[in-house]
Order: C-alpha cells, then structure tokens, then sequence
C-alpha cells in the first residue's frame, strides 16, 4: 500500500489543509490512467519540498469519500485548502500541465497574513495592513495579490510606487483588473498642474476631476470626468473615460459610488 494512501480523510485532507494544501488523487486499481498518473504526482510532491502534500483515496475502499466530493470519473485530482476544494482536474495529464495547474491554483504559504492584512483594511487599520504586506512580500516578492493589496492601500500617497508593485501582474492573473486600474490612475495622481495636460477648451474641468481623484473624492472626479466625457469624449486620448473605468474597477462594482455613477457614465457615452 502507497504511503500516501488515506486511513483518516478528516486528519489527513481537511485538518492538514488548514496548515498545507492538501492534493488529493482519487483513484482506483483497475483504473490504467491512475497508474499513469500515480508516479508523476509522487514525483511532484516530493519535488515540492512541503509546499504541498499527496494523498491518495482508493474510490473503491472509501465510496462515500467518492460520492461525497462528487468523483465520476477517475483519477480525479482535488487540491484542499482549508478544508475545502478549491480547483482539481480529472485524466491523466502531463506533468508539466499539472506544475503549470499547481503553479496557477497553489495559494500563498503565507495566505493567513494575507487574509489578516485583508480583515484590518476593512477596519480601516491601514498602517498595520500595510506592514503585514511589506512583510509578505519580503518573503515572497512575486505574491500578485499582496502585491495588488499594496499597491491599492499606496495608491493615493505613493501612485508612483503603486504602479510599480503592479507592472509586474500579467494579463490572467486574477488581479489584472485592479492592477490594469492602478496602471492607468497612478500616472495622472502625479501629475502637479494643470499646465501637464493637453491645452484645451475643456482642460479645466478634466484638472478638477484629477484633483478630485487626487484628494481620493472619487465621486466629485467621475461627476467632472464624466461631463468632460458629455462635451468632448476623446480629449486626452480617451482619458476620461479610461480614468472612469479605472476608478469603478479600483473602488469594485457593488460600491455605492460605482451604482451611482454607472448608469450616468454610460449614457455619456452615447449622447
């Protein structure tokens, strides 16, 4: 028997998911895929030096653990953390396929931190967030999310550094949208008067949304982008509407100010 082989599911995959992502290889004996797959999986797990552990369900010995986690087809491969399913992908694939998967799906060693920084930003603790992130990317610099989380909380005091924690966040990565935001607002946050900007009839009023966005009023800005958008949409490159976008990705869909604005936004563009 596999040392990897489940004798307790609950200690073993959803307790130890708490601490280590747990990546779970249902399976069966007659099952020839599975016999493919088996050795590349213990080959990757001993590759990952703790970063994950395998465990391994016999579908035929453990039937319930099968129908209870939804296993039609097998070998079905689930990653567990804490405690619950968080991707998995069913036949036998390469084993460069899989360490791309692990690479995508595998969350942060230092996830806990992450979600800590996350609970004292919505208590508005914005100093110890952002130690608690300045640490995180200490020991792990490429973490995009702690990355995104900084660059967020710098965004109004530092648009310079913020946009620099961003650059790195590529196109499928699930921070792209705020990071694409942060990219297109940090570079007017800098600007330091009006005589930066194209001259134009409606200059004015484009400054007074940057100023607004500055002072982080991000309702007064899109109300003053929004009208620049009304009498001449395509000033500045399309500025406003990018910095419109921008702002409802920064603030997120479901804030009070995007609800209110949207409707508005869009009908700007197409007067």
């Amino acid at each position: 028997m596999s040392s990897y082989e489940v004798h307790d599911f609950q200690h073993e995959v959803i307790e130890r998911s708490y601490a280590v992502p747990v990546l779970v290889d249902f399976w069966a004996e007659w099952c020839a895929p599975c016999r493919m797959l088996s050795p590349v999986l213990e080959r990757l797990a001993q590759k990952a030096n703790g970063r994950w552990i395998l465990a391994k369900v016999n579908t035929e010995e453990h039937p319930e653990l099968a129908y209870q986690y939804g296993v039609r087809s097998i070998p079905n491969v689930k990653l567990f953390v804490d405690g619950q399913v968080v991707d998995e992908f069913v036949g036998a694939l390469p084993e460069y396929v899989i360490e791309r998967w692990l690479q995508q799906v595998l969350p942060s060693p230092h996830r806990h931190l992450l979600r800590q920084a996350q609970e004292l930003l919505q208590q508005q603790r914005v100093s110890q967030a952002q130690e608690l992130l300045e640490q995180v990317l200490q020991m792990e610099p490429d973490n995009a999310q702690a990355r995104t989380l900084l660059a967020q909380l710098l965004l109004l005091a530092e648009p310079k550094r913020a946009a620099e924690l961003v650059a790195p966040i590529e196109a499928g990565s699930p921070y792209e949208e705020l990071a694409e935001a942060i990219r297109t607002l940090a570079p007017i946050l800098q600007l330091q008067s009006e005589e930066e900007l194209p001259e134009d009839p409606i200059r004015p009023l484009f400054w007074e949304g940057v100023q607004a966005a500055q002072r982080g009023e991000f309702d007064t800005a899109l109300e003053r982008f929004i009208e620049v958008i009304r009498q001449n949409r395509y000033y500045h490159d399309d500025a406003a509407r990018r910095l419109c976008i921008a702002i409802f990705k920064f603030l997120g869909e479901d804030h009070p100010i995007t609800l209110r604005r949207r409707r508005e936004f869009s009908s700007a563009l197409y007067i």
